[in-house]
């Protein structure tokens, strides 16, 4: 379902969520420590919500940087500019983010997205 949602709609989404539930912001898209975060030009991961691009960097980037760094550039979604990306595979990830939530972070996802 996602997936068929527009980029513009995922920003504000994004935005949203940063906004009213930044402890949720930091559960989606987050990638591992030391990663260089999301960068919409890299191919390697830098735009695959989760994964990033590469070592070296600080703190854990989530959604609030998935958003800044690749949605508000028109790329990567639904489907991120990795080499060989599986279809709609940023709209999977953020899927597979959200399933994870409390159901108390469910609902309030569930009106933000409303």
């Amino acid at each position: 379902a996602l997936a068929k949602t527009s980029g513009k709609d995922i920003v504000q989404f994004a935005k949203a969520v940063e906004i009213s539930a930044p402890k949720i912001d930091g559960k989606i898209c987050k990638v591992g420590t030391n990663n260089n975060g999301y960068d919409k030009n890299d191919t390697s991961g830098g735009t695959l919500c989760g994964v990033g691009k590469g070592s070296g960097g600080t703190g854990y980037p989530a959604l609030k940087d998935f958003r800044a760094k690749v949605l508000e550039a028109g790329t990567g979604w639904p489907t991120s500019t990795k080499t060989s990306a599986e279809t709609n595979d940023n709209a999977k990830a953020v899927a597979g983010d959200l399933t994870k939530l409390t159901p108390e972070e469910k609902t309030i996802v569930a009106g933000l997205l409303a």
